[in-house]
């Protein structure tokens, strides 16, 4: 192969890949870390109740939402201790489905994703009789507000 095409194959290629991500101060970086939801998990742990910044890489698995949010996990059953859950909010949900043709839920169900943001241990209540009990569990949430932090992988 010449040299001029192999340069003018390179170059392409590495146009083509930064038309794909998205900009702004949120924006996903491809070339970081990517932090698994396991290390995720266990490093917002460590590090509550402060959480933890970085570029989380997962496949989404369930969907839900509630209220005005849209949640996705990395497991199945969102109660389940190796979840990570993707808490997006309402105006970045309405961007995502306006960039992405549907609903996040939607959209996103069964895809790999990375995610720009902070993991945080979030303390979950469980509720009794109507009352909020003194029982509890952990989640680790990393909250969306801007949908330039998702990227379809």
């Amino acid at each position: 192969m010449k040299p001029e095409l192999l340069l003018f194959s390179l170059a392409a290629a590495l146009l083509g890949a930064c038309a794909s991500v998205p900009s702004g101060r949120n924006a996903v970086v491809p070339d970081q870390a990517l932090v698994t939801p396991q290390q995720a998990i266990f490093m917002a742990a460590n590090a509550a109740p402060a959480g933890v910044e970085g570029v989380f890489i997962m496949r989404v698995q369930a969907t839900g939402l509630q209220r005005d949010r849209t949640y996705l996990n990395s497991e199945l059953d969102y109660r389940d201790q190796r979840n990570l859950t993707i808490a997006i909010a309402p105006i970045a949900a309405r961007q995502l489905a306006e960039r992405l043709g549907e609903h996040p839920s939607v959209a996103l169900k069964g895809k790999d994703i990375l995610v720009r943001g902070k993991a945080v241990r979030t303390t979950i209540r469980l509720i009794a009789d109507g009352r909020v009990s003194d029982k509890y569990y952990y989640q680790t949430h990393v909250n969306v507000t801007d949908p330039a932090q998702i990227n379809v992988r």
